[in-house]
């Protein structure tokens, strides 16, 4: 019998559709690894589609906390490594995208989780109008 597989079980948990449960933690790896592509070559999308792309890197951190440790550190280089060019590419917004009430009933935190806290360097009108900056 197969070991059972922590991480695809916590996606599923989480209600993830079956092509996310899949992928894994590669998967989500995989993703955040394009939003930051994404990112570095100027957001066009809006807020929505901002915050799911956070959504995404939240997820792969949860994730991350159920791997088995081999797994986790068979990835984490690409994740520290994909998160230090976002950090280049986005400024602190001096608030939760969320909003403080979610932040808080959430536990998240600016030192913590920082891509909710984060905008883009080079967002797109659609963005800048919907944080109130365009």
């Amino acid at each position: 019998m197969r070991d059972k597989d922590p991480v695809a079980e916590f996606l599923r948990k989480r209600g993830c559709p079956e092509h996310t449960v899949r992928g894994g933690l590669r998967g989500l790896l995989e993703g955040w690894e394009e939003v930051v592509r994404s990112v570095g070559e100027g957001y066009s999308l809006g807020l929505d589609d901002y915050l799911n792309d956070m959504d995404g890197r939240q997820l792969l951190e949860e994730a991350l906390a159920e791997a088995p440790g081999q797994e986790r550190k068979n990835v984490l280089g690409r994740v520290r490594k994909a998160d230090a060019a976002l950090r280049r590419l986005v400024r602190p917004s001096g608030r939760c995208l969320w909003g403080d009430e979610t932040a808080r009933q959430e536990g998240w935190t600016e030192k913590k989780n920082w891509w909710y806290f984060s905008v883009p360097l080079d967002p797109g009108e659609d963005l800048l109008e919907e944080l109130g900056e365009g």
